[in-house]
């Protein structure tokens, strides 16, 4: 019940639950372009990103009637959308790995902000030679791409969503120390990938273990 008074999308969402096909097109604008740009760094290819947001939006038309709303919408979207995200990894039958810098989408500016601004406050290092904000913000993708399935996950939550730590531990079924845990980990990490592009100007690599 609080959720239900607290969040319109919730109230969305029990309307898609009775069927009102209005108000799934309303739930779709509404959160399409972020989870195309939340699975573009979640799955294991960027490619796969507008095929992973259609699965995503196809499992809450289906899950429409056993729907309960216990939580934000967003939280159960993005709950749904770390499992198809993982599913997909799954069937690509590999750890993600970068050998080179996908460059095969154009970066959005709002996007390119929050990762440059990422190498910098994650990392809390500053480049040798100047690396623009479009660059800069491709590095960082590939260097994301670098992280474990999980601290990728949390991270992405954070610095794209802004969601709490409880939050983030809602969609991902951890414990709110956890969540601290892996996003420790993943600055850390992320350093470690960066520290030799932000030298040298070399390509992210994997961290020591």
């Amino acid at each position: 019940m609080r959720y239900q008074k607290s969040d319109p999308d919730v109230r969305l969402m029990l309307r898609v639950k009775e069927d009102d096909a209005g108000a799934f097109e309303e739930l779709v604008q509404r959160y399409q372009g972020r989870l195309l740009r939340l699975l573009e760094h979640m799955g294991p290819k960027r490619e796969l990103a507008d095929d992973m947001t259609q699965e995503v939006f196809l499992r809450v038309f289906r899950a429409r009637k056993s729907y309960q709303p216990g939580a934000k919408f967003s939280t159960w979207l993005f709950t749904i959308a770390g499992n198809v995200a993982r599913n997909a990894a799954r069937s690509s039958g590999r750890r993600q790995e970068i050998s080179e810098i996908d460059t095969s989408r154009t970066t959005s500016g709002s996007q390119a902000a929050v990762l440059s601004s990422l190498a910098v406050d994650s990392s809390g290092l500053m480049p040798t030679r100047v690396i623009e904000g479009e660059e800069r913000a491709e590095i960082v993708r590939a260097a994301i791409h670098l992280l474990g399935d999980r601290q990728r996950e949390a991270l992405l939550l954070s610095k794209f969503e802004g969601l709490s730590y409880a939050e983030i531990s809602e969609v991902m079924e951890l414990s709110t120390k956890a969540v601290k845990s892996l996003l420790s980990r993943a600055r850390v990490n992320l350093k470690d990938i960066l520290a030799p592009y932000i030298d040298s100007g070399s390509q992210p690599s994997q961290p020591n273990p």
